[in-house]
């Protein structure tokens, strides 16, 4: 029995562990946790598969677990915390409390457009789970740290969730091409994709730095990080045609 080839599955079954736990964290009233648990599930992503490159252990189930798993840790776990945030910040909201559970239902679509897509071997097309499941659970977390911020004020409106929750949805099933946060072995460093991934590393340290220098929670870092990985790409795409 050849247990090198369990590792990668057994990785994306901790993934999906983490995306269940943190579903449950939110029923109980603990986003803040359930954000760290999706951060676990993050690296379990990262490392499922550079561990399948790492010991050729690819296979069909270990592809369909790893859908399976971003629709939970990825898709059901960030609509929910917007649904929480929602009922609890701004309750007189009504049916619109339900609109982010969209973001679960479109994260579905993305997944399934991926397994299909030939398109998106190397990068993407639309907006990735995770990336939109970081926006979700950054902007729970900041606003709950933070209750006197301009988000916390929002958030207690009728419309800002739901509006952050369709453009999300649409982000996510959208034809924009969005550059993969991997860097793959052999990867071509004179094209424009190249130079985007090295420009966001920087993105990714200035985020770091400025909201140390601010004083802001740790979680702003995250939501900036993803926000201008949107904004990149959206810009790109447009200069680009």
């Amino acid at each position: 029995m050849n247990i090198a080839r369990h590792i990668p599955n057994t990785i994306t079954s901790m993934n999906l562990l983490s995306g269940v736990l943190g579903v449950i964290c939110v029923f109980n009233g603990r986003s803040d946790l359930a954000f760290i648990l999706m951060l676990l599930a993050a690296v379990c992503d990262f490392f499922d598969g550079l561990t399948a490159r790492a010991l050729n252990a690819y296979s069909a189930i270990g592809k369909e677990l790893d859908s399976l798993a971003d629709l939970v840790s990825f898709g059901l776990l960030p609509s929910l915390m917007l649904h929480r945030l929602m009922t609890d910040l701004a309750p007189q909201a009504g049916l619109l409390c339900y609109v982010p559970l969209l973001i679960t239902v479109f994260s579905a679509l993305r997944l399934a457009k991926f397994n299909v897509d030939d398109r998106q071997s190397d990068n993407f097309i639309g907006l990735a789970t995770p990336a939109c499941a970081m926006i979700c659970a950054s902007l729970t977390y900041y606003i709950l740290e933070d209750s006197d911020s301009f988000l916390r004020i929002w958030a207690e409106g009728r419309f800002f969730i739901p509006a952050v929750s369709i453009i999300l949805s649409t982000l996510l099933v959208s034809e924009i091409p969005m550059f993969s946060m991997k860097m793959k072995k052999g990867a071509q460093k004179n094209t424009p994709i190249y130079r985007l991934r090295v420009g966001f590393m920087g993105v990714i340290f200035v985020s770091a730095v400025l909201v140390w220098l601010l004083g802001l929670n740790w979680s702003m870092a995250v939501l900036l990080i993803f926000l201008i990985y949107i904004i990149m790409n959206i810009v790109h795409a447009l200069t680009s045609r």
